[in-house]
Formats: C-alpha cells, structure tokens, sequence
C-alpha cells in the first residue's frame, strides 16, 4: 500500500537530510583529524585555514600552527561552533567582524598570537560567548572601552601577559557573569581609575592577583595588587603627594598670595585717591563759600 503524500514527503525530507548530513560528517581536511562534530589540526604547521571542514562541526582546534589570517567567509559556514582554539598562531590582522555568524560559540583561544588592539566589532557578533583567552599577547595594546558591551555571558576573560596599559573600568562593568579576569604581568599604569576596577568587582577573583603590578607612576612602580597592598594604594592614589605636586600647589600659593598683594595695593591705591579726590572737593566748596 503506497504511503499517504504528505508521509511521503516527510520520508524524503528526513532522508535528503540524512544524505546531506552524512556527506558533510564525511569530508576531513587531509591535514587534520576529524571525529564526531570535531576537527582537530593541532601542530600542522598549516598557514591557511584549511578547507573542506565539514558543516556541522561543533569543536575546531587550530593550535600550534603558522596561521595569520582567519577568513570570515569559511567560518560563516561553520555556524554550529561551539569551541575554537586558534591559540600559538601569528594572528595579528584585524579581527573586526571575522566572526560574524558564530552566535553559538561558547568558548575562544586565541592566545600567543601577535594581536595588536580588540575593538567593539572584533568579539561583538558573539552573544553567546562565556570563555575568551586573549593572554600572551605582546603587542596587545589596546582595548577599546565598551569592547565586551555585547559579551553579557562572558565568565572567564583572560588578558595576562600582553602590552596593555589601561583598561577602562566601563569595559567591563556591564559583564553580569563575570568570574574571572586574569589581568597580571601588563606594565599597568595605576591611577586612580584603574582601581575602581577591583573597587567595583570585587566579586570578580583575578586569575593572577600576584602578578598584577604597577608599572607606572614612579611613585606606584612594583606596587602590587595584593588584599594587603590595596590601602597602600589607597593612599597613594587619593592621598600622596609627589614632589611635582607640591611644587605646582607652591606656585598656586604664591600665584593667590601674589595676586591678592596685586589687589590690596590697588584697593589702597584707589581709597587714597578717593579720599585725596574727597577732601579736595570740599576745600574747593569752602572757598567758593568763603569768596560770597
């Protein structure tokens, strides 16, 4: 017995993509290895991304290769990735809107490459992402304020080791679930600012408190981000006062105190006239009214 039109329709759907799902699960690139939904092209030396990974991979490890380029063409078609290790490559071109499609990526490594500033538009396409490796850096210099503005499920952030400066508090102020922030071994720039970091995360637990240390200003150099250090630093971010500072108070005292001479001179200087003006009209008055 024939089986009704719309069963039978249902049958060649399943079965087209049954087809199509066992002829992208077949296709590996030669270099790589493939299991089921992962690639691994670990240590490969490769340095093009490497083509005919099939559709529907979920994990893709890229590690150890010579890889300074990754095409946002291909990774479009690898929509379902959830894991991407690109970690000890020379990636070091803009990222901006490489990873356009990837919604559901969860986790990214693309530590010990040769990145050289993050922007709003490198990660802004990943509103699923909860881990992101970006140490080992050594030309990371720069990350852009509100950089993370659409990451809200970002728990783990990891910037150790790079060339970062100063990093804006607000970057990453509206991360809800963040839980860890690896900072240490940046030549850090600690003013005031930079402490409101921990001031307002002190939920956060940085992955490297020790290795968290000041670089700049001199007075704050080899000052470390230590529980026991912080009032240290308190102190010298709100309170003390360089040798700088003192001389530009001093000649802003004696600007005042030379400006305020200026003005009581002139005050006196101007009462003098006043009266001397004063008693000369009322000696011209007496005459006139001695002469009628």
């Amino acid at each position: 017995m024939p089986l009704p039109l719309s069963s039978r329709n249902v049958w060649i759907v399943v079965l087209l993509s049954r087809i199509s799902w066992t002829i992208g699960s077949m296709s590996c690139p030669k270099e790589c290895v493939c299991q089921y939904l992962a690639v691994n092209c670990t240590g490969k030396l490769l340095e093009e991304f490497p083509t005919a990974i099939p559709l529907d991979t979920r994990q893709l490890v890229l590690a150890q290769n010579k890889l300074s380029y990754l095409p946002s063409i291909e990774l479009h078609f690898l929509s379902d990735l959830i894991y991407l290790d690109c970690s000890s490559n020379t990636l070091g071109k803009d990222l901006d809107f490489t990873f356009v499609s990837m919604i559901k990526l969860i986790y990214l490594d693309l530590s010990f490459n040769n990145l050289t500033q993050v922007t709003f538009g490198t990660f802004s396409q990943l509103s699923s992402l909860v881990v992101l490796k970006l140490s080992d850096n050594p030309s990371l210099m720069e990350i852009e304020k509100d950089s993370f503005a659409n990451n809200s499920w970002l728990r783990h952030l990891d910037v150790s080791r790079c060339s970062l400066i100063f990093i804006d508090t607000s970057t990453v102020r509206d991360l809800p679930n963040l839980r860890n922030l690896g900072l240490g071994e940046n030549p850090w720039f600690c003013n005031c600012s930079f402490m409101e970091l921990f001031c307002c995360h002190s939920c956060v637990s940085s992955a490297d408190p020790v290795n968290i240390t000041c670089q700049s200003p001199v007075f704050m150099h080899g000052l470390k981000m230590l529980e026991e250090e912080q009032e240290e630093f308190y102190y010298k971010c709100y309170i003390y006062f360089s040798n700088q500072d003192y001389l530009f108070l001093g000649l802003v005292g004696f600007g005042i105190f030379s400006a305020g001479t200026v003005l009581a001179w002139l005050m006196g200087v101007c009462a003098v006239i006043y009266e001397f003006l004063t008693a000369r009209g009322k000696d011209d008055k007496e005459e006139e009214e001695t002469e009628n």
